[in-house]
């Protein structure tokens, strides 16, 4: 069994505790807010090189998160119970508590787990930052399907670096901004347990944002990308400079990020 990495996980500055399973975001009128100008992203598809690590795109099943009213910063991960059965609990539990509610149920056929990445020399890299969040939502954050293996010099320097710059940046300049994370997945790199392939390493991760005015009015963005090894550099970039770094990893078009590239 294998864990796939996102290669475009979207998340958003609203992220909560109750997450939904859904076909497609495009489906759901209250997902569908969360992206600006309600545009969910065309992604394209993976290269047939990459086709193994790269299928998550035909894996992953989209988790729409709506705003939540609760929590802080969490000690703990949690793992999505409609990932183990569709008909479970939307929201997220901790693995070991729902492992009481369901005695002999394993748990991690289509997410990763928390002991995945114990001694694997790999931090759990957010990709949906929790520093990008007041304390009401910001314990969301910390569901283990918000998470990839990243490397620890990269994660905790350059990176953590780079997502609190951005925090400020929303503070002070934005009235509302969206945001796209995700990871670029390895060919063949994993976490391995027990001689299984866990988790995709990704070699990449990248985020977009579209900063707003109090008006909706488009007035800053910006990307970036980081390789995941200790090179401990993040590279920055215009929505269409991120564009054409994703398009090498698809063999069909990569379309806009945002609407108009977040442009008035």
């Amino acid at each position: 069994m294998q864990t796939f990495a996102p290669l475009c996980a979207l998340l958003w500055l609203l992220f909560s505790v109750n997450a939904d399973l859904v076909e497609r975001f495009e489906d759901v009128p209250e997902c569908v807010t969360y992206f600006y100008k309600d545009k969910v992203p065309d992604w394209g598809a993976s290269t047939p090189g990459a086709a193994q690590s790269l299928s998550a795109l035909q894996q992953q099943v989209p988790l729409c998160h709506p705003p939540s009213n609760g929590g802080g910063r969490e000690k703990r991960w949690f793992v999505e119970p409609q990932l183990v059965n569709m008909s479970w609990q939307a929201e997220m539990k901790d693995g070991y508590w729902l492992g009481k509610d369901h005695p002999g149920v394993y748990q991690g056929e289509r997410q990763a787990l928390n002991e995945d990445y114990t001694h694997s020399g790999f931090d759990r890299g957010h990709l949906n930052p929790n520093g990008h969040h007041p304390v009401p939502g910001r314990n969301a954050t910390f569901t283990l399907t918000n998470v990839v293996p990243q490397n620890p010099k990269m994660n905790q320097n350059a990176w953590r670096i780079h997502e609190s710059q951005l925090t400020d940046l929303f503070r002070d300049k934005c009235s509302k901004a969206f945001v796209l994370v995700g990871a670029v997945p390895s060919v063949d790199n994993w976490i391995v347990k027990n001689n299984v392939k866990r988790v995709n390493i990704p070699d990449y991760l990248w985020n977009a944002y579209c900063c707003v005015d109090n008006n909706g009015r488009p007035i800053q963005s910006g990307a970036a990308t980081a390789r995941n090894t200790e090179e401990n550099w993040v590279e920055k970039l215009s929505l269409e400079q991120l564009g054409d770094f994703l398009q090498q990893f698809s063999n069909q078009p990569v379309g806009e990020l945002f609407d108009n590239n977040c442009k008035a």
